[in-house]
């Protein structure tokens, strides 16, 4: 291939980048709030977990059945595991942003943002409120008994609670098990490309991966059963009732020149407005049209596309 279309083929690429760039920093100018309050609630589910480490007190581990069926992988093996979610993680954030790459657009990427972040935001709430209801013996490794892990020490100051020791604190948490984060971040991507996704291959491989992220994570003893098992069915009824309360996302497929989406009372706004116009504009002769008609002159006349009849005189 010659430099010159390497270069026509680089300069369309930038003009794309360049026009979809535009157009998402329009929509985030108008969507910015949500955005940032999802944003901003991933450091209090943070936060919510380094507080709850505070108060883990390391024990024998909970009989289990996925522990009685499921190989311990053990430390060795335990990447696994994490080495899928982050697979998985990066895959999505990068298909969000493909309409600024590709032709093949269906979504704009702040909304399609806006959307995850609220799943997001619905689930880590409820697990919040679930993981200090009740505080368990973790069963990863460095939350059991012996481990210098298990036990944090009474915070020194405020600062060492509100930086939560990142990364180190995410990764090496106890007591947040009910219900895992892990999987509430794999089921709403998986469900999001579900239905913004187009290649149903890859729509069967992801139910599989998080069927494969399930087992892994139990087997690897992040957590317990239970903990994949509430989230499998506490995510899908979050994202189906915040689904309906969201405006639907337009499809760019089908041409669509409106940039943001319409909600249903914009809608039924613009439906009243234009029922409006089109009465003001009508012939006033409209309306003698629909009262009855009369015989004149022996002929019953009718407007339109209607029969003529005609009654003969004698």
């Amino acid at each position: 291939m010659s430099p010159f279309y390497l270069a026509r083929g680089a300069s369309k690429v930038v003009r794309r980048v360049t026009s979809e760039t535009a157009v998402e920093l329009k929509i985030l100018s108008e969507k910015w709030r949500l955005l940032l309050a999802g944003i901003v609630f991933q450091y209090i589910h943070g936060l919510a977990a380094r507080g709850v480490h505070y108060l883990h007190r390391p024990g024998p581990t909970l009989q289990d059945l996925g522990f009685m069926i499921l190989p311990e992988l053990g430390k060795e093996r335990g990447y696994i595991s994490e080495t899928l979610f982050t697979v998985v993680f990066l895959s999505f954030v990068l298909w969000t942003f493909h309409p600024f790459i590709l032709q093949t657009k269906r979504f704009y990427t702040v909304l399609i943002w806006r959307r995850v972040l609220a799943f997001l935001c619905a689930s880590q709430f409820l697990r919040i409120i679930t993981f200090y209801s009740t505080q368990l013996p973790g069963p990863n490794y460095h939350c059991r008994e012996g481990s210098p892990l298990a036990r944090l020490p009474p915070p020194k100051n405020v600062a060492e609670v509100l930086l939560i020791n990142f990364p180190n604190g995410v990764i090496y948490g106890c007591g947040d098990l009910i219900f895992s984060s892990h999987m509430i971040f794999t089921l709403v991507f998986v469900i999001t490309y579900q239905k913004y996704g187009s290649i149903r291959f890859i729509k069967m491989l992801a139910w599989c991966i998080a069927i494969a992220q399930s087992l892994l994570i139990i087997a690897s003893r992040k957590h317990y059963s239970v903990d994949v098992v509430v989230a499998w069915y506490t995510v899908n009824l979050v994202v189906f009732f915040v689904d309906k309360k969201l405006t639907e996302l337009p499809d760019r497929s089908v041409g669509s020149t409106s940039v943001l989406p319409v909600s249903v009372k914009d809608k039924d706004s613009k439906l009243k407005e234009e029922s409006a116009r089109l009465l003001n504009n009508s012939n006033p002769g409209d309306s003698a049209d629909r009262r009855s008609r009369t015989q004149m002159n022996g002929k019953l006349v009718e407007n339109g596309n209607h029969v003529e009849n005609e009654t003969m005189k004698t």
